[in-house]
């Protein structure tokens, strides 16, 4: 991984969940158990049918709330409330990642599907407070989720970032898509790589990844 690819780079844009923190601490197990729970009050359905719903609206929307939102007109506040409603204490503080987190030049953000207060407390509980320079949720891109392009641009024209001088680290393939038509560098934070054209670099571990990129 040459260091050279990185060497524009001036702001640093991370995904949260199952980037920031490996997939076997499954926080966002609970999450889904609860946005589960909320498909089947919702809607009326059986536990089984809410599980394929949440499923299927996270494939073809991005995420369940856009499918909940688009095709039902569920209100998006007490949804997003509720289904954050979890234990944070199955995540453990990680001082070499903040370390290598500090060590970047230039501005650190935090950019997610879920809201910034959840957001907020998943950093908390890693041990990574004070490292980033702005944290984004779904709140800021008028609700409108990762992968949609229209969420990115509503993001980084609020954050006011140079796409050009710009990487984005995150878990899910498809949302790295338009990042890279943007003009970002992209890294694609996973346990396998998903060969695309718009994945530059891929990693299963963030924090050595970091490291090799600082030096």
């Amino acid at each position: 991984m040459p260091r050279a690819d990185f060497d524009h780079v001036t702001t640093w844009v991370f995904d949260l969940d199952h980037t920031l923190y490996p997939p076997d601490m499954a926080l966002f197990d609970q999450i889904n158990v609860k946005m589960t729970a909320y498909v089947m009050q919702a809607l009326g359905v059986s536990r089984d049918e809410a599980d394929h719903l949440r499923h299927r609206y996270w494939r073809d929307h991005g995420t369940t709330l856009a499918g909940l939102m688009d095709l039902h007109g569920v209100d998006p506040g007490p949804y997003l409330h509720e289904v954050h409603q979890i234990d944070f204490s199955v995540l453990a503080p990680d001082a070499e990642l903040a370390a290598r987190l500090r060590a970047l030049p230039g501005r650190r953000i935090v950019y997610t599907n879920g809201t910034a207060p959840y957001a907020e407390q998943v950093i908390a509980a890693r041990g990574l407070d004070g490292l980033f320079d702005a944290v984004y949720g779904v709140e800021h891109a008028g609700l409108r989720p990762k992968p949609e392009r229209v969420a990115f641009e509503r993001v980084f024209a609020r954050d006011g970032l140079d796409p050009a001088r710009a990487a984005m680290f995150e878990d899910d393939p498809r949302n790295l898509a338009a990042p890279h038509a943007m003009g970002l560098r992209t890294v694609h934070v996973a346990p396998e790589p998903a060969p695309a054209e718009h994945i530059h670099h891929h990693t299963d571990d963030l924090t050595a990844f970091l490291g090799a990129v600082t030096g």
